[in-house]
């Protein structure tokens, strides 16, 4: 007898996903449009149906919930899924979408997170073109107030709790980022000795979020490398010539992230991307806003732990 297909309804994916990336039943509940109720029988529905769990509850029904290893795994396909299933809607629905899209955006965040997102919208929607400009956050909202973008990624101080991806009436969160020291393990730090630093000239967030926190912990600081680029930036400290701040999931090969209390650095505070969308923008515009924010929602960016 022929093995029934496993229960990958969208709908059941798409709460599963949603309870993984905002942190909670509660919170999947608000981003879904449905009761929690109604969520935790939908997660019921799929654990019957593939016959494992996908989440533990430690501490009972009041307690955390954490994925299983079986959830895990689900995990990685049912982002896949629906991808997919957004990539094609948008060619079958909206296939005659043309124009061209301004987008600004800080470099580090489109060097890592974007590519993928950008090709997938590309491969949807052909006749968009799509003119990408990065720089820092300060220079972005400013040619965003002048009219020279459509859509602009920002970084800026979180707002309220959660995942970092909640709405707000000044612009959408989609990613929260996680700050770090990081450093060459060939860099020999004293600690009695002001604290090398490698940054981006001023006004970069992560340079004032370093001199801030270092300032407030009475630690002595001194800037022994600037250069706007990123690239430019890890080359220095790979050499060994300094401390730099870098999003954990940005740490590239070959360094290595500091701990605080051994060698005297403070904890930074976390950063969260937003977007912003001008009035009046074109449908190819708010097609790619809206491409955005739901695959970084979907890429599951930092978050905590689910909890019932």
């Amino acid at each position: 007898m022929p093995t029934p297909p496993p229960p990958f309804d969208l709908d059941l994916l798409r709460s599963f996903v949603a309870i993984v990336d905002s942190g909670g039943f509660s919170r999947a509940a608000d981003r879904v449009s449905r009761t929690q109720s109604t969520i935790s029988l939908q997660i019921k529905k799929l654990e019957e149906g593939l016959g494992k769990r996908v989440f533990d509850r430690v501490g009972g029904r009041g307690g955390e919930t954490h994925l299983t290893p079986d959830g895990e795994i689900l995990l990685g396909y049912a982002r896949q899924v629906l991808h997919l299933c957004d990539e094609a809607r948008s060619r079958i629905m909206e296939p005659g979408i043309d124009g061209a899209v301004r987008l600004g955006t800080p470099e580090d965040f489109a060097t890592f997170h974007l590519p993928d997102v950008l090709a997938r919208f590309a491969r949807a929607h052909p006749r968009v073109a799509l003119d990408v400009n990065c720089d820092f956050t300060v220079n972005l909202l400013d040619g965003f107030a002048k009219g020279q973008y459509d859509l602009v990624l920002f970084k800026r101080e979180p707002q309220g709790g959660g995942s970092g991806r909640a709405a707000s009436a000044k612009g959408v969160g989609v990613w929260r980022e996680v700050l770090v020291w990081v450093a060459s393990p060939r860099l020999v730090i004293d600690a009695e000795e002001p604290l090398p630093l490698v940054l981006a000239p001023i006004p970069d967030v992560y340079r004032r979020r370093a001199q801030a926190a270092l300032d407030q912990a009475g630690r002595a600081w001194r800037v022994i490398y600037t250069s706007p680029s990123l690239m430019g930036l890890q080359a220095a400290v790979r050499a060994g010539l300094g401390v730099t701040v870098l999003p954990r999931e940005m740490v590239p090969p070959g360094l290595i992230v500091l701990g605080e209390a051994e060698r005297r650095l403070p904890p930074l505070p976390d950063t969260e991307i937003v977007l912003y969308q001008a009035p009046g923008i074109s449908r190819a515009a708010a097609l790619l806003a809206e491409h955005i924010v739901h695959s970084l929602e979907a890429a599951g960016g930092p978050a905590p732990a689910p909890a019932a």
